[in-house]
């Protein structure tokens, strides 16, 4: 690579570069997580056959309700795993000034998703 190549920083279509080892509190459940999403999409694609084939408008909405219901239960399990692996992660920071920083930091994280979640 010359130097002017350099100057001009990565190509546009270059990757950029993702921490490998990112661990997740939702991580050990990743399979259970995506099991119940894709049971979800299912269920989503069949309210919208429903419509298509013009079912009775209460049949629809009871599984709308189905739905809501399943994907609460996701967001819940995600709260409870972000509460209990990134907010107890940022407790055992070991830098007091950083930790307090850190904790309050996951905790309005986690209040601003429940928020959302509540709306």
């Amino acid at each position: 690579m010359s130097t002017t190549e350099e100057a001009a920083g990565p190509a546009p279509h270059a990757v950029p570069e993702v921490p490998e080892l990112v661990q997740h509190g939702y991580t050990g459940n990743k399979e259970a997580y995506l099991r119940r999403l894709k049971r979800i999409e299912g269920q989503v694609r069949g309210i919208a056959r429903m419509v298509d084939e013009d079912k009775y408008c209460i049949d629809i909405l009871t599984q709308v309700s189905a739905v809501t219901k399943a994907l609460h239960a996701v967001s819940l399990g995600l709260v409870e795993e972000h509460i209990g692996h990134c907010v107890v992660g940022a407790a055992s920071e070991p830098d007091p000034a950083v930790r307090a920083e850190t904790i309050d930091a996951k905790v309005k994280e986690a209040a601003d998703a429940i928020g959302r979640l509540l709306r």
